[in-house]
């Protein structure tokens, strides 16, 4: 169990979750620390099972920072933040079953849908691609909506994150995007509501030169192909890789941040 030993993991339950975690009740299987730990995690409802699995994150991370060392599990944060949208999803509805989303074999068939959509022909891959992000966002819990059309312009669809409603671009063009179509995206969000944000999914990614034109500070996010298989790949909720590049596009000013940048630079093969 991390760097814990016997009292600093008493110590960490009771100070962190106010929990007596040597109480003989969570010692039925044994009196380990994982032991111990799985049949707390086995009592407490999801609610409590979520905090507690934030607050060991948190230390697992503040230690792996603090000794240097690389994270000995494959694919950690995918499948730390798979297992907190199935608990949360749990807790929110009051323990019905959890959302399809955090599905490894759903998660799968998704990556594997993504890649057969490269071997269409040109004329079916957009309409392909935009079925494939509605059941993709269909499936984070975000509340899709199919593409739509308001005088004079076409929205590939919307969606709800947090509390922010998103209009959608999606791009399948042989060659990545470049400012013109950024700007053009940018101008349909000004017309709405001041609320409103964007996200731009280009399957062939950006223009280096498209991004530095277009600059910091829109209103919207951007998405490549890559970074939804890596998502895929690496267990990573969509939610959670939006709530990410929204964050940090905040903290930075950049439309765009790949998953690899903002989860780590884990390789993945099958994309290309």
């Amino acid at each position: 169990m991390l760097d814990f030993s016997d009292p600093s993991f008493a110590e960490f339950f009771a100070t962190e979750l106010d929990v007596d975690i040597d109480d003989p009740i969570y010692a039925e299987h044994g009196g380990s620390k994982g032991k111990r730990l799985r049949c707390f995690l086995q009592k407490v409802d999801d609610a409590t099972a979520v905090r507690t699995l934030q607050a060991l994150w948190d230390h697992r991370a503040q230690y792996l920072a603090q000794t240097g060392q690389p994270d000995p599990v494959p694919n950690a944060e995918g499948r730390y933040l798979s297992l907190m949208a199935k608990l949360s999803g749990q807790a929110a509805s009051g323990g019905e079953p959890p959302r399809p989303a955090s599905d490894w074999r759903l998660l799968t068939e998704l990556r594997e849908q993504l890649v057969q959509i490269a071997s269409l022909q040109p004329h079916e891959r957009g309409y392909a691609f935009e079925a494939f992000l509605k059941r993709s966002f269909d499936m984070a819990g975000l509340t899709a909506r199919e593409p739509f059309r308001n005088i004079g312009e076409q929205i590939d669809g919307s969606f709800l994150l947090g509390d922010e409603t998103y209009l959608l671009e999606a791009k399948w063009h042989s060659l990545p995007t470049g400012v013109a179509d950024l700007h053009v995206f940018h101008g349909k969000l000004e017309q709405k509501a001041a609320w409103a944000r964007g996200l731009f999914v280009s399957y062939n990614g950006f223009t280096t030169e498209g991004l530095a034109a277009f600059g910091p500070g829109k209103r919207l996010i951007c998405m490549d192909g890559r970074d939804i298989y890596d998502a895929l790949e690496r267990q990573i909720p969509l939610k959670a890789v939006l709530e990410r590049k929204v964050r940090r596009a905040a903290e930075t000013g950049q439309p765009f941040i790949t998953v690899r940048d903002l989860f780590g630079q884990q390789t993945a093969g099958g994309y290309g």
